[in-house]
């Protein structure tokens, strides 16, 4: 028969460790699609061309415990049919069956799925960290892997702070996340796009500016 003592100790250390067991499930997160963007820059002879996002245009989730971020899981995808660069020609024919084809609907969105991140130690609010998270750009169906340069900041608001906020859809845990990344487009086996009478580079910069707020 175990000894009183010995249940009491179980009994306290059980205890001290439900809330840790609490924390470490992941909390989920909701894209806050009017705080959020993401753009495309290439560079041509004659000029550089640079394609945003309007907010209806992008949308993404994130599942990951503040404590243990290196196993967050998540996905952001933008609609390449809102996208704009300023010339609606030019718009057209990157949606054109020569290029991104978003006339079919698989084609439609590029899409970022998050599987891991490098970054030291647990998030801690206020707090802005660099990390490397690694994942998988679909561009065209054509899936390609990457490791992407980020800053991430976790936000964590008063009752009364979320109080004033709640209407632009902030809870008390947000996670703002910043990125900058390359890619091209023969990586995803699209063909160089040429403006007039010149190619424009292969490599595709991506910059993204994204705010995340808990479900």
């Amino acid at each position: 028969m175990m000894h009183p003592r010995r249940i009491l100790s179980l009994g306290m250390t059980a205890a001290l460790l439900l809330p840790a067991a609490a924390w470490a499930d992941p909390m989920n997160f909701k894209l806050l699609k009017n705080y959020s963007r993401a753009t495309f820059k290439s560079d041509a002879p004659l000029e550089t061309f640079v394609g945003n996002t309007a907010a209806e245009g992008i949308d993404g989730t994130l599942s990951v415990d503040p404590a243990r971020p290196q196993e967050v899981r998540g996905n952001v995808k933008v609609d390449m049919n809102a996208v704009k660069t300023g010339i609606d020609k030019r718009d057209a024919d990157m949606r054109s069956k020569a290029y991104l084809d978003t006339e079919n609907e698989a084609n439609r969105w590029v899409t970022f799925e998050i599987k891991g991140v490098e970054i030291a130690g647990a998030l801690e609010p206020g707090k802005t960290v660099p990390a490397k998270v690694r994942g998988v750009l679909t561009v065209k169906q054509k899936p390609v892997e990457r490791v992407v340069d980020a800053t991430v900041t976790y936000i964590r608001l008063t009752p009364e702070q979320v109080e004033g906020q709640k209407r632009f859809g902030f809870t008390g845990d947000n996670i703002k996340v910043r990125a900058k990344f390359n890619t091209t487009f023969t990586d995803h086996g699209l063909q160089i796009p040429q403006l007039l009478f010149l190619k424009v580079s292969d490599d595709v910069q991506l910059e993204t500016d994204l705010t995340f707020a808990r479900n």
